[in-house]
């Protein structure tokens, strides 16, 4: 049995770069039409790279999700092309708190403002303006991209992951309520990728050690993860993409309200 995408157009969020590029790129070798938002501005450039090389229709616009303006005035773009209807939604627009979070009072409560604006509101936003598109077919699947730290308490960036866990459970709240209208809602958390704003965590940790303990950050970091995680790798953002891809898809048809890892074993539920 083959993944079918065809028929619908798919929204990505935080398409620019890391794990959303990568979901954008696995989305167009299926085929599937693709709507790219993010903040920065080279989505758009983006946008005609992957239209060109995969012969598809993309569109790219630069959206705030923390915005509930512009969320919603793209939604409404996306409801008026005329073109595929929107079956896939996948969310990846996530940020840090640009702090070293351990312990928790090294930050101050104006540190957790942003992240909260971002990671939980901007799912908010989205999920709002998204949800009228999917009913009207009573079809679709939203996936969005959560992470382990949601799940453990991440010390190193306590409002990242604190909102990580609000994701989590959002996620779910909105299965249930979307399941009589036949749209899955699911969550793939990633483990340790080694995208920007992973490494910004990881070196902003890096930064603390004793300095006669230093080592290259590199060769540290390699040694943190294999001893933190049983597969002993970074995961990818195509590892990532490759699971938002199948929990899209018609192999996913009874799937929902799930949080699956692809974490190479770092958090092993029982």
């Amino acid at each position: 049995m083959q993944i079918d995408l065809s028929g619908g157009a798919a929204l990505i969020t935080g398409a620019t770069q890391g794990i959303g590029a990568a979901v954008a790129r696995h989305f167009a070798q299926q085929g599937c039409a693709l709507h790219l938002w993010d903040k920065q501005v080279a989505i758009c450039d983006l946008a005609a790279e992957i239209s060109q090389q995969y012969s598809i229709p993309v569109t790219g616009r630069c959206v705030d999700v923390a915005s509930e303006s512009e969320v919603s005035e793209a939604a409404d773009e996306i409801a008026q092309t005329g073109e595929a209807s929107l079956k896939y939604v996948v969310h990846a627009a996530a940020i840090g708190s640009g702090c070293f979070g351990f312990p928790f009072t090294n930050l101050s409560p104006s540190d957790w403002i942003k992240p909260i604006q971002v990671n939980l509101m901007g799912m908010v936003h989205l999920a709002h303006a998204v949800t009228p598109l999917l009913r009207k077919q009573r079809s679709g699947s939203m996936v969005f991209i959560g992470s382990v730290a949601g799940q453990s308490g991440s010390q190193t960036d306590p409002p990242y992951s604190a909102t990580k866990a609000a994701n989590l459970n959002f996620t779910q709240c909105m299965a249930k309520d979307l399941a009589q209208d036949q749209i899955r809602v699911n969550m793939v958390c990633p483990g340790m990728v080694r995208t920007k704003l992973a490494e910004s965590v990881w070196k902003s940790w890096y930064d603390q050690q004793l300095t006669d303990e230093v080592k290259d950050f590199d060769e540290w970091a390699e040694e943190k993860i294999k001893a933190m995680i049983p597969l002993g790798q970074w995961q990818t953002p195509e590892d990532i993409a490759n699971m938002v891809l199948f929990l899209s898809s018609n192999l996913a048809s009874q799937i929902t309200g799930q949080i699956i890892n692809v974490d190479g074993g770092y958090v092993m539920h029982w």
